[in-house]
Formats: structure tokens, C-alpha cells, sequence
């Protein structure tokens, strides 16, 4: 029987750990396995594409491990997915940490769904943590997320700091998770506003996942909006939001918004904080943390772990101190959603 909790974000771990590249384009941290690790809690991490280092979604995957490994002592090995591969690949890097004694084994990201079903089938004594997608399989912790309530304050705050009354989006790839980002900006602006114009935009389109790791990509598209009067622009798409991040840095009185990481804490893109508004800020690195403990504990997590809004498993980040004159009106929105009387889209 699946079990569906919900519940409180754990704190962020900020250390950082550094990865070394393999020759199949895979990353490794920590010990590989051994069979002299004994009873030591040995957690191996399936990135998706971007990897750690993405400044984004994977990193705060990454700190949730970095955490485990530093408060549960945890031996730890990740790996990373490339652009253009097929679920044969996801499924043979899911089977390598298993058949290395590895568990919990987490897949981090919607495309490991596939792979995960089968692998964790044929290891049923592994605990696996699919992050952003659900699984049926029963030795399977889907780690999901209400991202829609934390876009639509995203939205609220686009909608009170936009001067052109013209706010966009831009998603990795026109897919249900990342348009749930979508709806719920869209749905927090008008709802603020509703003379704000939202403009939506995809760096893909069905099984092409190069939106979450094209910086280049993510440039040009923010670069288009603001040729066109945008002056708030919120990017869901991994590593290619720097590139949106960069470009609106460069247009005096623009905002971006952040995703996934407080990316105006980020090291690579600290130079372009006075420019990020805020970050939506979705706590992977709970659900990582949480799935590991729980293993360690002997008892491993199963069934869907939902992070809400309620319990801070989204939040807005307040980097800079931009959201201060608009505090009141996004506390008040968010009271509204956690009391049920703003109900926030998931579909556009």
C-alpha cells in the first residue's frame, strides 16, 4: 500500500562537494563501493541532465547528498545524464548504483519515470526516490512538489514590480511539470493584475530536454522578451536560466526570477544579484535528505512525499531585500493558497 505524507522542509545545506568527470561523461563523488563500507549508509545520486553544478534543480538535489553525507555519514556516488538520451541510458546508470550496493538510489527528475519502473522492479530490496514524477512501484518514494503555488507568487511579485505591465516566462520544454511553473505564474500575475500581459515561451518542444542545460538558449529567449518591452522575466529551465539571468542583467530596470536554487547566492551568478528579484525556490534537497534518513533509520519512505507551500517546501527567496516593499501583499497570498481560498492552477 502507498503511504502519502506531506511534510516540513528541512534546512538547506549549503557546503559543496566537487565532482570529477569519467570518461563516459558521468560524474563521481566520494567512494565508489566497497565491500568494506559494512553497514555504512551508501546513497547513490542519478542526475538529470545539467548535473551538479546546473546552478539550479540539480544543485539543490546535490545539497540534500551533501547534507546526508556530512549529518548521516553517508558514502555517496553520483551520476549524470547526457542530452539525447534514451531510457535504456537512465535505466543502465540506475542499474550500475544498485548492482554496486547503493540505497536509497535517487533519480532525479520526470525522465528517470520510465527507468526507474523497471529498475526498481528488479531490486526490490532498494529503496529508489523519484524526484518530480511518480512511480506505482512499491519500494519507490515519488518526491513531488506543488512548484504551481510558488510560481503563483512568483507571479504576484512580477506583476506589483513590473513598470511595462509586461512580465514573461520561459520553460525548458513544454512538458505538464514545467508548464505547472507556467499556470501558476500566469495565473499570480493576472490575478494581481489583470492588465499584465504574460508572455510564455518553451526552449523545447516533446522529448528534447536541451532547454534545462542551453545557457545559450535561455539568453536569446530572455533577449527577445525584453526587446519587446518585458521587464520581468522568470526562467524554469535549469542551467539555461543563467543565460536568461545574464541577459536581463544587462537591461537596466529588468528583473529576473530564479529557479529551483537561490540563484542570487549562487558563485557564478552572485554578479548579476542586484538583477534577480527573487528565486522560486523548490526544496529537492529535503526530499533527498529525508529519504536518505529514513533508510538509515530502517524505515525507508514509500509511496508520494508531497512538498507544499504550507510547509515550506516552495518558497520565495528574499536575496537583496527587492521583495521588501511587497512583502505584505505576497504573505497575503500565500496565506490564501495555504487556507484554500486562492486555488493555483496546474494546467494553462
Amino acid at each position: 500500500m502507498r503511504r502519502v505524507s506531506k511534510i516540513a522542509a528541512a534546512s538547506i545545506a549549503t557546503a559543496a562537494l566537487a565532482f570529477t568527470a569519467t570518461a563516459c561523461g558521468e560524474s563521481s563523488t566520494g567512494s565508489s563501493s566497497s565491500s568494506e563500507s559494512g553497514g555504512k549508509l551508501k546513497i547513490g545520486m542519478a542526475y538529470d541532465v545539467g548535473g551538479r553544478g546546473d546552478n539550479s534543480f540539480n544543485d539543490s538535489a546535490a545539497r540534500g547528498l551533501d547534507k546526508a553525507k556530512a549529518e548521516l555519514g553517508a558514502e555517496t556516488k553520483e551520476l549524470t545524464a547526457k542530452n539525447g538520451e534514451t531510457p535504456a541510458d537512465r535505466e543502465q546508470r540506475l542499474s550500475q548504483l544498485a548492482e554496486s550496493g547503493y540505497n536509497p538510489i535517487l533519480a532525479v527528475g520526470f525522465a528517470y519515470k520510465e527507468s526507474v519502473d523497471k529498475v526498481a522492479k528488479k531490486h526490490p530490496n532498494v529503496t529508489f526516490g523519484l524526484v518530480d514524477s511518480v512511480s506505482d512501484v512499491k519500494n519507490v518514494n515519488n518526491i513531488v512538489f506543488t512548484e504551481e503555488q510558488g510560481s503563483y507568487l512568483a507571479g504576484v511579485a512580477a506583476a506589483l514590480k513590473s513598470k511595462s505591465g509586461e512580465v514573461g516566462f520561459i520553460g525548458a520544454v513544454d512538458n505538464p511539470l514545467i508548464k505547472k511553473f507556467a499556470a501558476g505564474f500566469q495565473q499570480g500575475a493576472k490575478e494581481t493584475d489583470s492588465k499584465v500581459e504574460v508572455t510564455i515561451q518553451y526552449l523545447g518542444t516533446g522529448q528534447d530536454t536541451s532547454g534545462f542545460s542551453s545557457p545559450d538558449k535561455g539568453k536569446a529567449a530572455a533577449k527577445g522578451m525584453l526587446d519587446k518591452g518585458i521587464d520581468v522575466v522568470y526562467t524554469a529551465a535549469g542551467g539555461s536560466g543563467a543565460g536568461a539571468i545574464e541577459a536581463v542583467a544587462g537591461k537596466k530596470g529588468a528583473w529576473a526570477i530564479g529557479v529551483d536554487s537561490d540563484q542570487a547566492k549562487d558563485p557564478s551568478l552572485s554578479k548579476y544579484k542586484a538583477s534577480i528579484l527573487t528565486s522560486v525556490v523548490k526544496n529537492v534537497d529535503a526530499g533527498v535528505f529525508d529519504l536518505a534518513k529514513s533508510v538509515k533509520d530502517g524505515k525507508p519512505r514509500t509511496g508520494t512525499t508531497t512538498y507544499s507551500l504550507a510547509e515550506n517546501g516552495v518558497t520565495l527567496t528574499t536575496t537583496g531585500d527587492h521583495l521588501k516593499d511587497i512583502q505584505a501583499k505576497l504573505d497575503e497570498a500565500k496565506k490564501k493558497i495555504v487556507d484554500g481560498a486562492i486555488k493555483v492552477k496546474s494546467t494553462l
